[in-house]
């Protein structure tokens, strides 16, 4: 059975028809930007709103993984961050991560909810 499965596909006719070769790059196409184009496309522009919306006084993580309060807004759009007791660091809007930061506000809006209660 298994040489008649081989033979047959080994028999196929060539040079078959070219408008299903192109259907079939386009839709190779579609499938490429709908299930990693877009999303990631959606995601840079999320994450742009976010870096663009968050205030002094916020608490926020780096895309490298520091911790920080928002003291200041630079007139270059940089951030000073307080990273403890009297140490800033100034750093870009873009590298503060918005995945990182919302996790970290989830998490403590559950402990301090269970905190009053």
């Amino acid at each position: 059975m298994f040489t008649n499965l081989q033979t047959i596909l080994l028999q196929a006719q060539p040079g078959g028809s070219p408008m299903f070769s192109l259907l079939l790059m386009g839709g190779m196409v579609a499938v490429m930007y709908f299930f990693m184009i877009r999303p990631q496309a959606k995601r840079a522009k999320e994450q742009k709103k976010f870096g663009e919306g968050i205030g002094v006084g916020e608490k926020i993580i780096t895309t490298a993984g520091i911790h920080g309060t928002i003291r200041n807004i630079n007139n270059d759009g940089s951030l000073k961050i307080e990273v403890s007791a009297n140490q800033y660091l100034t750093i870009e809007r873009s590298a503060v991560s918005m995945e990182m930061t919302m996790a970290y506000r989830k998490k403590n809006e559950g402990t301090a909810a269970t905190a009053t209660n």
